[in-house]
């Protein structure tokens, strides 16, 4: 008889939370649900979006400014002076000069070559600004 009274109180039970389960799915398929769940996700999908648009602005910012810096873009560049030349016409007395490395990049720490001295750089006057497309300018047109 025990038995029986165990058994019969575990199915009661069993039916009860299967009941639950039901009536929670069903409530959650329903269209005012599946609505509110959709838009739900589309919010954080837009959200998600915009943070990642964000992220990828910024960082395209950063690296444009360091790239910009590493390439002597922003006006430091640094130029070793005018070599003098000589009456011997000694090799590398063509006028040539070399770029020398911007200070606090990597390429600054890396020894020079034997045979050059090092000089004093100076600094480099801003660059001129790239024409935009369209304008007209002084050259000619090829075609």
């Amino acid at each position: 008889m025990v038995r029986r009274i165990f058994w019969m109180a575990v199915g009661a039970g069993a039916t009860v939370w299967a009941m639950n389960k039901a009536n929670e799915a069903v409530h959650r398929l329903t269209p005012d649900s599946l609505s509110g769940t959709a838009a739900r996700g589309a919010l954080q999908l837009g959200d998600a979006a915009r943070q990642f648009a964000r992220d990828v602005k910024t960082g395209m910012a950063e690296r444009e400014q360091q790239l910009r810096a590493d390439l002597g873009l922003d006006g430091t560049a640094v130029v070793e002076p005018p070599r003098r030349r000589t009456l011997s016409g000694a090799a590398g007395a063509g006028g040539d000069r070399a770029i020398s490395a911007a200070p606090g990049s990597p390429a600054a720490a890396l020894p020079t070559s034997r045979g050059t001295r090092r000089t004093t750089p100076q600094i480099v006057a801003k660059p001129r600004q790239r024409e935009l497309p369209g304008r007209t300018t002084d050259r000619k047109d090829p075609h």
